[in-house]
């Protein structure tokens, strides 16, 4: 699932009114809680995605730049995911389901299908499209879409990469992961990453609780799809992320309920450049996404073309995405808040 909003906002991030820290132990680290925020993709049937980052609150941990978590959905009601081809720039894709199926084709010639506990990761460096149709066996859509950016010492010179992988289950006394990008738990993810990174799926038995050894160098955020979970003693509900800045070496995630938990955990080392993300593409300034903009409508050779896409309302089916208009104000950078829980 990609970004289908009809009129993208500009946020200014600014200081005031956000939540302190909170910690129920004695020797935890302090959780920031960024809940979510609903957002309708597409027409009147269209999807409805849950949307911890970017906020106000937070724009980005470590490259982590775009969280959208959604379902279950029946999509027998909803229709289904059917997304035409549209673009993107200086970013990877990471595709998670927990149900369902998505067929995906890309400009880069690249066919693939995302399935449950397998990762899907497109690269757009310099400018890719692609397509996304969940399949007409899928009954019930459920997952996560994330986004990374890429760091501009690579973001201009990398092409069109896909890239497959489906990690093997690490067990552990209360529970399993997978662990889809970086290392934890002594499983390491071999594809490729360009800025240090984390990315797992934790599953928690009920009134089972998992200490993580923790890089003090990363930021982390841990997303709750289900399950009466804490970090750091702290509740974290469904939907929302729960944020700890650098420094811990130790992170400790109960499930205090009586049925299992499924959480995804985020983490990185602080991304330390400037970034302006608007609709599907992350450039540096308003300038280079308005020409992103521009090529796009202009069928540039920058994204390519998807061969083979039909969407599920097959010869009805719109052929591309056309971008929105952009604001009449240049777009500012997007700075993100120091890497510490906010006072």
């Amino acid at each position: 699932m990609s970004n289908l909003e009809k009129d993208p906002q500009e946020v200014v991030c600014h200081d005031g009114g956000l939540p302190g820290p909170r910690s129920a132990c004695a020797d935890g680290a302090p959780v920031e809680i960024i809940t979510a925020r609903e957002v309708p993709l597409g027409g009147p049937r269209a999807m409805t995605v849950r949307r911890t980052l970017p906020q106000r609150q937070r724009s980005m941990i470590g490259a982590w730049c775009f969280a959208d978590h959604y379902g279950p959905d029946d999509v027998s009601k909803t229709g289904g995911m059917d997304v035409a081809p549209h673009p993107h720039t200086g970013l990877q894709t990471v595709s998670w389901l927990f149900a369902g199926a998505i067929d995906h084709i890309d400009s880069g010639g690249n066919v693939g299908a995302v399935l449950p506990g397998e990762m899907n990761l497109m690269t757009a460096g310099t400018g890719i499209c692609h397509s996304e149709v969940s399949t007409r066996e899928t009954t019930t859509l459920h997952g996560v879409q994330l986004w990374l950016a890429l760091p501009d010492a690579v973001r201009n010179s990398i092409g069109r990469v896909f890239e497959h992988y489906a990690p093997e289950p690490v067990h552990f006394d209360g529970g399993t992961a997978l662990v889809f990008l970086g290392a934890m738990l002594g499983s390491t993810s071999p594809v490729a990453v360009h800025s240090p990174l984390l990315g797992a799926e934790i599953r928690l038995d009920a009134a089972a609780t998992l200490t993580l050894d923790a890089d003090p160098a990363f930021e982390h955020g841990l997303l709750v799809d289900a399950g009466d979970v804490s970090l750091e003693g702290v509740p974290v509900p469904a939907g929302a992320l729960g944020y700890t800045g650098i420094g811990s070496n130790r992170l400790r995630i109960s499930n205090e309920g009586t049925s299992p938990a499924r959480l995804i955990l985020l983490g990185g080392a602080p991304f330390e450049e400037d970034i302006v993300m608007w609709w599907n593409f992350v450039g540096r300034d308003s300038d280079e996404i308005a020409r992103f903009r521009q090529e796009w409508q202009d069928h540039g050779d920058r994204f390519g073309r998807v061969d083979g896409y039909v969407g599920l309302g097959g010869p009805n089916s719109l052929t591309r995405i056309p971008a929105p208009t952009l604001p009449t104000v240049r777009l500012r950078p997007r700075q993100n808040r120091p890497p510490h829980v906010q006072q």
